[in-house]
């Protein structure tokens, strides 16, 4: 089935630009890309000079924009929503966008650091602890060795006073930082993201987790088959279950039944206007 564009099709909607398409899921944009193409994106945003932020979604995260307003308007004016997670790529593939796939937080780290090592993209890391945050640079740099890392930043674990905010976005702004990389949890890090964008020089904020502790070796990630298969909240609720029992019983069902229901056109999901901070483009919904 060949991508039409949002006047003509049920299942696409046109993205804030020309080239990028993305899906309606239960109210979300989230965007059809693959890993390749994202980290495309990404780099054509900075070289453009472009001033975006990028949130990496799963199902766990469109299931929470439901009661929120704010957050869903957040992820529906971001550049990109990558499909964290293979229900939402199975989504994107239903739709007609064969190519899409899974763009998971630390990968899309990996490689976005990979393709800028040779254009001298410049990184800040925001987010976790000061132990994290050095052991993930020091793996960072002996992965990527000529990747630059311009500063680092473990807020503390309170909200931050104004004062205080002005003065962390003149640090990241004195930085020269071409990509912020935020490894808050969810949904602090798109709120974060939302609320510091016009206060940033720098290009590009992602958002991407546990990123920072997967890649600073303190988290085990899924096996590549178990992170394929759909069936990787299983893999994390075995992990911690004291944490995630409650998230799981409760987001499982809800997508499944949403997603139903949406599908059969018996609840609509409109990708409303944004209510919260500078308007989104006026689209037509898609059902997926």
């Amino acid at each position: 089935m060949r991508k039409q564009s949002a006047d003509r099709s049920q299942d696409s909607v046109l993205n804030q630009t020309s080239s990028l398409e993305c899906i309606n899921v239960l109210g979300v944009r989230i965007s059809a890309v693959n890993l390749k193409s994202a980290t495309g994106f990404i780099q054509k945003a900075i070289e453009d000079g472009r001033k975006e932020y990028v949130c990496v979604r799963d199902a766990h995260g469109v299931v929470r924009c439901q009661d929120d307003p704010e957050l869903r308007s957040i992820h529906n004016r971001a550049f990109l929503v990558t499909p964290d997670g293979m229900p939402l790529v199975w989504a994107l593939k239903r739709a007609g966008h064969a190519e899409s796939d899974r763009v998971y937080g630390p990968d899309l780290m990996l490689s976005v650091f990979d393709a800028g090592s040779s254009k001298g993209l410049r990184h800040f890391l925001y987010g976790a602890t000061a132990e994290t945050l050095e052991q993930l640079q020091a793996r960072l740099l002996a992965k990527f060795p000529q990747a630059r890392i311009v500063g680092s930043y473990a807020p503390p674990f309170r909200k931050l006073s104004p004062r205080e905010e002005t003065e962390l976005a003149d640090q990241l702004n004195r930085s020269g930082a071409d990509i912020i990389w935020v490894g808050l949890s969810s949904p602090k890090q798109e709120l974060w993201m939302a609320r510091m964008r016009d206060r940033l020089e720098a290009s590009m904020l992602i958002g991407v987790g546990a990123a920072f502790d997967f890649h600073a070796g303190l988290k085990r990630q899924a096996p590549r088959i178990i992170q394929r298969s759909g069936f990787e909240w299983a893999f994390r609720l075995l992990c911690e279950p004291r944490r995630l029992w409650r998230r799981y019983a409760v987001v499982v069902p809800t997508f499944i039944s949403l997603t139903a229901f949406q599908r059969l056109g018996l609840r609509k999901f409109p990708i409303e206007d944004a209510v919260f901070g500078p308007s989104a483009p006026k689209e037509a919904a898609a059902k997926v």
